[in-house]
């Protein structure tokens, strides 16, 4: 079995689960489910700063990620915010995320570059939107009518 023919599946699944996670941890702050708000199950307050503005990029890169749509810019703001979140939050309590509990933020801002570097994968609908547009242009093309002798 030749393995680069896993590499675009396996892109595509590391893609999903990545803005599946982030989905879930913005969803979690935004409206308080699945232990929001580091498990106090609240939300918070909208239009709080940084707080309510991060778990809104977080929830809508999360879902743009999951899909597939916009996927590049999506995972740019998302590593952005985690960089932010990690200089910010996190590294002034020590310099090490096993110090300061970055780990978290430090994985999904590399993963999110990885994201953004490597596209979609085969599985997203911007390959999906990518293909019918091209397939489109193609379509729309006349072929050449040959010259009468």
């Amino acid at each position: 079995m030749n393995p680069d023919r896993l590499s675009q599946p396996a892109l595509s699944l590391f893609r999903m689960v990545v803005g599946l996670l982030f989905l879930f941890h913005g969803a979690a702050s935004l409206f308080g489910v699945f232990g929001g708000n580091r498990g106090a199950g609240t939300s918070v307050p909208i239009g709080e700063w940084p707080g309510w503005w991060a778990a809104l990029i977080q929830f809508t890169c999360g879902v743009l990620v999951l899909v597939g749509l916009f996927t590049r810019p999506a995972a740019l703001l998302a590593s952005g915010s985690m960089a932010y979140a990690y200089f910010v939050v996190h590294q002034p309590e020590a310099l090490l995320p096993l110090r300061n509990g970055g780990e978290l933020a430090a994985l999904f801002c590399w993963s999110f570059v990885l994201i953004a570097v490597l596209g979609p994968g085969r599985w997203a609908l911007d390959t999906l939107l990518w293909q019918r547009r091209a397939g489109a242009r193609v379509d729309s093309v006349e072929e050449p009518r040959p010259v009468a002798a």
